[in-house]
């Protein structure tokens, strides 16, 4: 079982001049859940290399028990400096493809043409896609087999308008996850804000915020072993 992680290579947050990235919970919950199982990781980004961590996940407050394992497992923190260019991995050596968030990927990952690709030859092979909070947004421009929008008369949720709020960040991203998915034509649902949820579409398994990384991991596996 071969999953590969496709992570952000963004740093900056807009024009506030403060520091952003990936979203530690939402890659190590989901690392352990397939590494638990038994499953080959493989870290991506588009830059390759050490991708940027956005320092709020790793606050005091955001910490939990995955990312404390995390951060002291050498084997872990090793891949994750150095992770693959995503121009240099193929759809071909890998059995499913998840995507973490934090508000990085917003910036590069949706308009990225590597990633684009990578995600529409995952679907066209008929292969799981999991993407957690803020990464259902890379679907934005995504086609499905038939040249529509992916995420077109799909299920899928994210992070929600209303948790955007919360953060305070709805006039400093350049889009909101849930107007761009209805915008292609999405079914987008949800939970309470924070509280963990997930929705599955055949192979397309969506998670709303951090709370839910572990649960989308989880049906990415049992989605593989269907």
């Amino acid at each position: 079982m071969r999953i590969l992680m496709v992570l952000t290579s963004h740093d900056k947050l807009g024009d506030t001049g403060r520091d952003t990235g990936f979203w530690l919970e939402e890659l190590a919950a989901p690392y352990y859940v397939f590494k638990d199982a038994g499953a080959e990781i493989t870290l991506a980004s588009p830059k390759g290399g050490k991708p940027p961590l956005d320092p709020v996940s790793n606050a005091a407050d955001s910490q939990t028990e995955q990312t404390r394992r995390f951060e002291a497992d050498r084997e872990a923190t090793a891949a994750l400096a150095t992770t693959r260019k995503l121009a240099d991995v193929t759809e071909a050596d890998y059995d499913a493809v998840f995507y973490p968030g934090g508000h990085g990927p917003l910036w590069d990952l949706t308009a990225d043409a590597d990633s684009i690709a990578l995600l529409e030859a995952f679907n066209a092979a008929g292969k799981p896609l999991a993407l957690v909070c803020h990464a259902p947004g890379v679907l934005r421009d995504v086609k499905g087999t038939d040249g529509a929008p992916l995420v077109k008369g799909r299920t899928v949720t994210g992070f929600t308008n209303s948790e955007e709020d919360g953060v305070g960040l709805t006039d400093i991203v350049p889009y909101l996850v849930e107007d761009a998915l209805k915008a292609k034509g999405a079914n987008f649902t949800s939970g309470p804000d924070w509280g963990a949820f997930t929705v599955q579409d055949g192979q397309l398994i969506t998670g709303q915020n951090p709370g839910s990384s572990a649960e989308t991991a989880t049906r990415l596996i049992a989605a593989l072993a269907a």
